[in-house]
């Protein structure tokens, strides 16, 4: 009998359902299946208000934990044959109550020298949140075998206007009747199943080396090359606004609350403004860059760390 855990943490249930859907037909008579949540002690809320939505911004960023409910001691003191943890992305990085997890003993007990699959829920941005989990998962001295990331396949500045719909409203529908609905579509979520297949196999053979080559042809990663650039230009900019918004002191704090309505203003100057920019030099420098451009697809497919 082969045990899989399914570890995951998700705000709005969209990952949830991704999860399920590559899940359901791998509960059999030889793969058994337990589903844990992670569990913020405090919990975040959804919809978003939008205070509360930037204010998460500097811990989330700078992967300060929260405090979580204990996982259970049975799931803490099985071990498991293979994991799949699910997060989503907060800021271009693993959400907090996920970080929180790696960073604690229980993680560390859980995932030790064992294959884990990563599955990603996010608009569109998440290689640097992966390169992140991978430190995480190394330090938890886990073995990431195989990602998968389900995105909006929307286009940049179409999936912005939706998501905020559905992370402020709450809502799912068609916006004023004319955006696509957001998030991660339902034909994309429903076709998750199809890398149950390969996960069955490198689990009953135990032998998971090739399984991300085998993920990889199945669409389960699509590396966009300007997102790359677009993600890590990103991540220069925020780590600047999250210093300086974590040195005037903690969430809902007066002197943050006063400072985050810039970063607000920044976000859309860079959204509506900046990435447009770094599209066009991204244009401009593709023949030249090409080498590098396709050497960066094939290590951001991969579940393979770059050595500092």
């Amino acid at each position: 009998m082969k045990k899989v855990l399914v570890l995951y943490y998700s705000q709005t249930g969209q990952l949830t359902s991704i999860l399920k859907n590559i899940t359901a037909d791998l509960n059999d008579a030889q793969i058994n299946i337990t589903y844990q949540e992670i569990k913020p002690k405090e919990a975040y809320p959804f919809p978003w208000g939008k205070t509360e939505f930037f204010d998460v911004f500097p811990e989330s960023f700078l992967q300060i934990p929260c405090e979580l409910e204990p996982i259970p001691e049975h799931v803490v003191n099985t071990k498991y044959d293979l994991i799949l943890l699910g997060y989503q992305v907060w800021y271009l990085t693993p959400s907090v109550p996920v970080n929180s997890f790696l960073k604690s003993a229980q993680a560390k007990k859980i995932l030790s020298n064992t294959p884990v699959i990563t599955v990603i829920g996010a608009r569109n941005m998440w290689i640097m949140a992966q390169e992140k989990m991978k430190k995480l998962l190394l330090d938890c001295e886990a073995n990431l075998v195989g990602n998968i990331a389900k995105v909006d396949r929307h286009i940049n500045h179409v999936s912005v206007i939706t998501i905020q719909y559905w992370m402020l409203k709450g809502k799912t529908d068609n916006m004023w009747g004319i955006f696509p609905k957001p998030g991660v579509s339902e034909k994309d979520i429903k076709a998750s199943s199809v890398f149950t297949k390969p996960i069955a196999t490198a689990l009953k053979t135990n032998n998971f080396s090739n399984l991300q080559e085998q993920l990889i042809t199945l669409d389960a990663v699509k590396v966009k090359p300007y997102l790359i650039a677009t993600d890590i230009r990103g991540n220069v900019v925020f780590s600047k606004w999250a210093a300086m918004l974590i040195k005037k002191g903690g969430p809902k704090t007066p002197a943050r609350q006063k400072l985050l309505p810039y970063f607000n203003y920044y976000m859309i100057f860079a959204i509506w403004v900046i990435a447009p920019i770094v599209f066009i030099v991204f244009l401009l420098t593709y023949i030249p860059l090409f080498s590098k451009i396709k050497r960066d697809k094939k290590y951001y497919s991969s579940v393979t760390l770059k050595k500092a």
